[in-house]
């Protein structure tokens, strides 16, 4: 069964966008030295990406204005807001839960849960996300948009690996199964 899992960077006190959404201090401690691309391997284990309308903006106005980055992906994004479909994008207003499950169901590789915060937050309500790729980049905010929030209950990991270049740790941490 796919797996869906949440690759992202947050600033090591939790935020993953400063007080204004932006996204350029997502660097490691040295702008000389080489940072090793995880992504790439990422890349390798995903077909599919779903992201919310917030991120999508950011992506396509900010990141990658040019060129959809995601291309090779089945890209879906959640919004209300009208648009022509695009080839591997698919624009759903579909609850992000059920879309997830749905998702996971049929066949493929795993899925990237991008963002947004708010979206994350709502599958993990569920417990709906089995992996955790979070890295942690040398950088404290001290505001901005949070990662985890508040959550009614807790959620169990376990730790499958750590990496650290750049000074960007990264954890991978999986749901724990009883």
């Amino acid at each position: 069964m796919r797996k869906a899992v949440l690759f992202i960077a947050m600033s090591l006190d939790g935020y993953i966008a400063d007080k204004n959404g932006g996204v350029d201090w997502l660097t490691g401690q040295d702008s000389n030295a080489e940072t090793d691309d995880s992504y790439a391997a990422f890349e390798q284990e995903i077909d599919t990406v779903v992201m919310g309308h917030t991120t999508y903006q950011q992506v396509t106005t900010e990141l990658s204005p040019e060129k959809w980055v995601y291309e090779n992906l089945q890209s879906y994004i959640i919004t209300h807001k009208a648009y022509e479909p695009r080839h591997n994008i698919h624009f759903v207003s579909a609850n992000p839960c059920t879309l997830v499950k749905d998702l996971t169901r049929k066949n493929g590789k795993d899925i990237w849960i991008c963002g947004g915060a708010g979206m994350i937050r709502q599958l993990m309500q569920e417990n709906l996300i089995d992996r955790y790729h979070i890295s942690i980049i040398p950088t404290i905010l001290g505001s901005g948009i949070s990662l985890f929030g508040t959550l009614p209950f807790e959620i169990k990991l376990r730790l499958v690996s750590v990496k650290n270049s750049n000074g960007i740790t990264e954890l991978v941490y999986e749901k724990r199964t009883f």
